[in-house]
C-alpha cells in the first residue's frame, strides 16, 4: 500500500516539475500592434489611456495588459520624480516622447515614438503635436508620488 501511494506521489511531483518547465519555455505573448486611435490633443488623460496605459497601466506603474510581451518592461511613470531628487523631469519626458530622447524600448516595434504618430495625426501641425506632448507630459506628472 505504501509503494502505491510513493508511486502516486512521484507521479504528482513530476507532473508539477514537467508542467512548471513547459510554463518557463512558453515564449512571452505578443504585442498586437493596432492603428492609433485619434485623442483630443487637450486631453493628457485620454491620451495616457489610449497611447501608453497598454504598456504602462491605468496607474502608471507599468503593469497594462502588454507589459508581459514586452522585451523591456515598462517603467513605472509614478516614480519620476522620486528617482529624479523629488523633481519631475518634464524636458526629458517631452524628449523622450519626441523621440529626441533615446531609450531602450522607445522608438521600436515595442514603444513607438510618439512626436512621430502624433505629427501623423494632426496632419504635420507642429503646434498640436506640441500641445499633445505638453498635455500628456503634465498628465504623466500629475501621476508622481508624493
Amino acid at each position: 500500500m505504501q509503494t502505491h501511494k510513493n508511486m502516486w506521489m512521484l507521479l504528482a511531483v513530476i507532473f508539477v516539475f514537467a508542467a512548471l518547465a513547459s510554463a518557463q519555455d512558453a515564449p512571452k505573448e505578443q504585442v498586437k500592434h493596432v492603428p492609433v486611435k485619434v485623442t483630443s490633443a487637450a486631453s493628457g488623460p485620454e491620451m495616457f489611456k489610449n497611447y501608453c496605459a497598454v504598456c504602462h497601466g491605468a496607474d502608471g506603474k507599468g503593469g497594462g495588459p502588454a507589459a508581459d510581451a514586452l522585451k523591456v518592461p515598462a517603467p513605472d511613470l509614478t516614480m519620476l520624480a522620486k528617482k529624479n531628487n523629488g523633481k519631475y523631469p518634464g524636458f526629458k519626458v517631452a524628449s523622450i516622447l519626441k523621440g529626441d530622447n533615446q531609450t531602450a524600448a522607445h522608438g521600436s516595434k515595442e514603444m513607438p515614438i510618439w512626436g512621430d504618430l502624433f505629427w501623423n495625426l494632426s496632419g504635420g501641425h507642429d503646434a498640436e503635436v506640441q500641445q499633445r506632448i505638453t498635455n500628456l507630459n503634465k498628465y504623466i506628472e500629475s501621476l508622481q508620488q508624493k
